[in-house]
């Protein structure tokens, strides 16, 4: 009996031990169950809800950019993409083969898409193609049970309505580069473009607006089932343009083939109202790709399509130039307009002899003869007296030399050169002869077509240092704010000179042995007044001139002058300056000449002096 209840009381010993780590491990159960779902149930709603709802960027509508009517020069349409998410496949090589079955993705596409996976986020969506048709969506989304990852995105693309008109100034956006990556969320979004050149660049962090986002429901496999909550962000700003898009068209119909620009500017705003530069480039072709042919094409093409000749072309102002040469030589007193020079042809200086454009020679010249025959003699004479110092001094005030400021990218300054230049660049001294080549607007001279248009205007609205610019208004959540009508200041030249100078310019074009008489507006209240310029990219030897130099027409393309000509209208009250360059075109007076005179023309035709602006009558006019 002994026996039994030792062997009683050591069960009972066991059954209490056995019991009571039973009943602390229930009681660490439970403890830890309170505290998971009590204690932490925020915290794990939180993760539960995570793994259920996916919140996404959503990209805002781009801003739509317009002229000074309101007429739109870049809109966004609606635009189908497909787009993998590298977490959500479990091989990416093997989806994209089974998307390739059902559209057509070629080497590039893949590499590309290879490479985003690469360097970005797991869970961030990259784009494998754009601007599907509906019947490539309608199959993709038959097939998105075999394809993991892969949705389909409707977003927008941009679309240029003016296409290679405009394309120079407007510009175009494209994908986001390595290089261009910020903390700004919306550079993350599949398909997301940035400005990549002209207004598009210029005004690109306006035009973007701000990310929307989309909350939605997804299953356990990324599929979303539900939109739970959407905010659509906030709309890029609108642009509203100084151009007018008519104008702009009709410029660049005007320039045709020739490798070309031309630039319209109102002279007491700066406004520019058309900017054109020939050939162009259809811009849509950056947004949706292009192929190795197409990009081989333009970047050999000897005319230069993707460069803006506008701002960026960089040219001998030739004749123009002349107008500057006087100025100097007025204001510093070193002649007056009584002023003459006997042309006979040519004129030596040491052992160089220096010819005019005509041969036979002007004869005896004033200053208003000199400007209105573009005597080369009388100007070779002129800066000769005046100095090179002095003339690039007054080029300067009127623009010459440096950016003209204008809100685009890629604009160069053009060169005024002088004796401390040539010093500095080439450590000698800077020679006589060298002034007189710079009095016509050769030697080192260079000049963009838009600067050339600034001094235009500058020498027609009584000398006041105008700015150009292509922005009018800023049109963000209807709230316009105005560019406004600076006050410029003077250059600083009287207005004697200035009349001087102005009135030669009337008799190059008005006057019967003007140089642009052939190229003059008939039409009472319109006239123009301007200054031819011939531009040589190339050295004349003596033996050519011994045995007769070729006519323009019979060198090669690229051998022939470039033709310009700088003008202003109307002649009583000047409104409008304009520049014309034709590469390679031959005389300024029988290529530039015409061209500005039928832009000038149908400038002031559509911006009548009284009366509303001219616009379409079946668009409505914008707030500019």
């Amino acid at each position: 009996m002994y026996r039994d209840y030792v062997q009683f009381k050591g069960f009972t010993r066991r059954a209490v031990l056995l019991g009571g780590a039973q009943l602390a491990l229930a009681s660490a159960l439970v403890g830890r169950l309170y505290y998971l779902q009590v204690m932490e149930a925020d915290r794990y709603k939180k993760l539960s809800e995570s793994n259920r709802i996916s919140l996404r960027l959503l990209a805002p509508p781009r801003g739509l950019i317009v002229d000074r009517f309101g007429k739109p020069l870049a809109q966004n349409k609606q635009n189908y993409r497909v787009v993998v998410v590298a977490e959500q496949t479990p091989n990416l090589d093997q989806t994209l083969d089974a998307l390739g079955q059902i559209i057509q993705i070629n080497d590039y596409d893949r590499r590309r898409v290879t490479k985003e996976v690469s360097r970005k986020r797991p869970f961030l969506p990259v784009t494998v193609r754009e601007n599907l048709t509906w019947e490539e969506v309608t199959r993709v989304e038959v097939n998105t049970p075999d394809l993991p990852g892969v949705t389909i995105d409707t977003g927008q693309s941009r679309e240029y309505l003016l296409g290679d008109a405009a394309a120079h100034v407007v510009g175009y956006v494209g994908v986001v580069a390595e290089s261009e990556l910020s903390d700004d969320p919306l550079l993350e979004i599949p398909g997301f473009r940035i400005g990549k050149n002209g207004i598009e660049k210029a005004y690109d962090l306006a035009l973007r607006g701000k990310a929307g986002t989309s909350e939605v429901e997804v299953n356990s496999i990324g599929r979303v089932i539900r939109e739970l909550d959407r905010d659509e962000g906030r709309p890029g700003a609108q642009m509203v343009l100084t151009l007018d898009r008519d104008l702009q068209k009709f410029a660049i119909d005007r320039l045709g083939e020739e490798a070309a620009a031309a630039v319209v500017m109102d002279i007491h705003t700066g406004g520019i109202l058309a900017m054109a530069s020939t050939p162009g480039f259809d811009p849509d072709i950056f947004n949706q790709g292009m192929t190795e042919a197409t990009w081989h094409q333009l970047t050999t093409d000897p005319k230069v399509p993707l460069g803006n000749k506008a701002i960026a072309g960089q040219y001998a102002p030739g004749s123009t130039f002349k107008t500057m040469v006087a100025l100097a030589a007025l204001e510093n007193k070193v002649v007056t307009p009584d002023h003459r020079v006997v042309c006979n042809g040519a004129v030596r200086l040491g052992d160089a002899v220096f010819h005019c454009w005509k041969k036979e020679g002007h004869g005896s010249l004033d200053m208003h003869g000199g400007i209105m025959h573009s005597c080369d003699v009388y100007f070779y004479d002129v800066a000769r007296r005046v100095g090179i110092d002095r003339v690039a001094e007054m080029a300067r005030r009127f623009g010459l030399g440096s950016v003209a400021g204008i809100d685009l990218p890629g604009e160069r300054p053009g060169l005024i050169p002088d004796s401390d230049w040539k010093e500095a660049e080439f450590g000698v001294s800077w020679q006589p002869g060298e002034t007189l080549v710079a009095g016509i607007g050769q030697g080192y001279m260079l000049a963009t077509p838009l600067q050339l248009a600034v001094m235009a205007a500058r020498l027609a609205n009584g000398g006041n240092a105008v700015v150009p610019h292509l922005s009018h208004d800023f049109v963000d959540h209807d709230t316009v704010r105005p560019r406004g009508t600076p006050a410029f200041a003077p250059v600083g030249v009287s207005a004697a000179s200035l009349k001087v100078v102005t009135d030669g310019m009337t008799a190059v074009v008005n006057e019967a042995h003007g140089t642009a008489y052939a190229a003059r507006i008939i039409e009472p209240g319109f006239e123009m007044a301007g200054k031819t310029g011939t531009s040589q990219v190339r050295r004349i030897s003596k033996a050519e001139r011994l045995t007769g130099v070729k006519k323009n027409e019979d060198l090669p393309w690229e051998e022939r002058d470039h033709a310009l000509f700088i003008s202003f209208a109307p002649i009583d009250e000047p409104r409008f300056a304009c520049c014309i360059v034709i590469e390679h075109g031959g005389g300024g007076s029988k290529a530039a000449a015409p061209v500005a005179r039928d832009i000038l023309l149908e400038t002031q035709k559509r911006h009548p002096k009284t009366g509303p602006l001219a616009h379409d009558p079946d668009e409505p006019v914008g707030k500019a």
